[in-house]
């Protein structure tokens, strides 16, 4: 067996590696991902980042979006969103967003991977899943951002925040939010019986 087929013998389709993933089962890691490349074996995402991709009957597959950003960030602990999902929450957000947010402990800052834009954000808390109380107070925390009126969704959060659980959303407020969307929930849920 070459070095070459040993290297190709630990890679899955759909994996994400970075070099010094490969450097483990190859002598001459530079020299055999050029030539997994060239022999379209392997992906280029960004630097030191390589996709060995699935093959469908449509093609190649794209990198899963959490094995591209567990590969990237060397770390599976993130949490993967965007402000479209702000759209389902029912305040009258409805701008559609072309960036993945990514909530991480390690990078901050906007990067291309496998033709996807992200947008890394380092904190120190987020969610192991997505619930509304997060969306609500994510919302809240990047409301300058959003391109809808910033006057009217307040209004609307408040009328939302009447109808949620005001425990769980003082929680996520805490948790994760500003001191500002802290304050805010503070405010909204002070007439709620859920929050007593």
């Amino acid at each position: 067996m070459s070095k070459l087929d040993e290297l190709r013998k630990h890679l899955k389709p759909g994996g994400v590696y970075r070099r010094v993933d490969l450097e483990k089962w190859s002598s001459a890691v530079d020299r055999h991902i050029k030539q997994l490349v060239t022999l379209g074996e392997l992906v280029k995402l960004s630097a030191g980042l390589y996709l060995h991709p699935k093959k469908t009957v449509f093609g190649k597959a794209p990198a899963d979006e959490a094995s591209l950003v567990a590969g990237f960030l060397k770390d599976g602990r993130f949490l993967i969103t965007s402000p479209n999902a702000y759209n389902a929450l029912g305040v009258g957000a409805t701008q559609l967003y072309n960036e993945t947010v990514v909530y991480n402990h390690k990078r901050h800052g906007h990067f291309k991977l496998g033709g996807r834009k992200f947008d890394f954000r380092r904190k120190p808390h987020f969610p192991d899943k997505i619930t509304e109380e997060f969306l609500m107070v994510d919302l809240m925390n990047n409301l300058e951002q959003v391109a809808e009126d910033s006057d009217e969704l307040l209004t609307r959060v408040k009328k939302k925040t009447a109808r949620l659980d005001g425990r769980s959303l003082l929680e996520a407020a805490r948790n994760f939010g500003t001191v500002r969307t802290r304050k805010f929930f503070e405010s909204a849920t002070q007439g709620s019986a859920h929050a007593s």
